[in-house]
């Protein structure tokens, strides 16, 4: 992925220090979104999956995508542009329906179908298969991230459900380099502990990590 950006599941967070003060966390949250320091998206890899991103990486991201698409004409460039300033400026929530996403556009110029196709393709937003009037914000370019992190997980969840006890020292499983995930293991455990598949103990040899019980 081009561009270096820092990304954090909602999940990593859950399983921090933060979040023994889970009002204090989601008050500073909800703060930072609307002072637009942060932006939160809804991830396809899970139901409550969600990523939390620096507004500033998001939009530097957003450019990078236009560039790589490439712009067929000058309306395609004056679209783009409305997006940046008429919709991710204003809208801050996680989706939007069709038709304010068309009112906020058409702040810019005429908007047509075509015009949210292009937005689609270029990886800006993504159309929900429930409600195909509504769409999520979606990051450009974070297919091999999500990929990785579908992957990750199982490979981790899978190491441990094959040991006796379906567990293991933190600081050991650590250390262990995952085969089919580029991502850091530490990261697949903050992210596993805190959506609840994997839990923390304290013992007298150091904290161990145990498959939680469906």
């Amino acid at each position: 992925m081009a561009g270096a950006f820092a990304l954090v599941l909602g999940a990593s967070c859950a399983s921090t220090q933060l979040l023994h003060h889970g009002a204090l966390f989601f008050f500073l949250l909800q703060s930072l979104k609307k002072e637009k320091v942060l932006r939160l998206f809804k991830l396809n890899t899970g139901q409550d999956d969600h990523a939390i991103m620096f507004f500033e990486d998001y939009v530097n991201q957003m450019d990078f995508a236009v560039k790589k698409l490439g712009a067929r004409n000058q309306h395609d460039m004056e679209v783009f542009e409305w997006f940046k300033v008429h919709v991710i400026e204003s809208k801050l929530d996680v989706s939007i329906d069709h038709q304010e996403l068309f009112i906020l556009l058409s702040a810019g110029g005429d908007v047509t179908d075509e015009d949210i196709t292009l937005l689609i393709n270029a990886g800006l937003l993504t159309r929900q298969m429930i409600d195909p009037n509504m769409y999520w914000f979606a990051i450009p370019n974070i297919g091999s991230v999500l990929k990785g992190l579908s992957q990750g997980r199982k490979e981790l969840l899978s190491f441990l459900n094959r040991r006796k006890y379906k567990e293991m020292l933190l600081a050991s499983l650590e250390k262990k380099r995952l085969r089919l995930s580029p991502l850091d293991t530490r990261f697949h455990l903050r992210d596993l502990i805190g959506s609840g598949h994997l839990k923390v103990l304290q013992t007298p040899s150091g904290m161990l990590v145990r498959v939680s019980k469906d």
